[in-house]
């Protein structure tokens, strides 16, 4: 009977999407506290639209960091 092992490939892919993920959570937060506190200045606009799609980014990032972290636990495509 043979054991289902982890793809070490994609749970290393996965890992990358969550690193950036966790970077992306970062930086969009503080980058839109930092432009909702200055609502005066010039590029308050542009600077809020790329706020909120850094903010996007990495809830994505996140969801698919997890999926493919899950695939490389569980959908073990090896055959040997």
């Amino acid at each position: 009977m043979k054991t289902k092992s982890t793809d070490k490939e994609i749970l290393l892919k996965g890992i990358k999407f969550m690193g950036i993920a966790v970077s992306l959570m970062f930086a969009g937060p503080t980058l839109l506290h930092l432009v909702l506190s200055n609502k005066d200045k010039a590029f308050y606009i542009p600077l809020l639209i790329i706020a909120i799609i850094i903010c996007i980014l990495a809830v994505y990032f996140a969801f698919k960091g997890i999926n493919t972290i899950l695939d490389s636990l569980f959908k073990s495509n090896k055959t040997k």
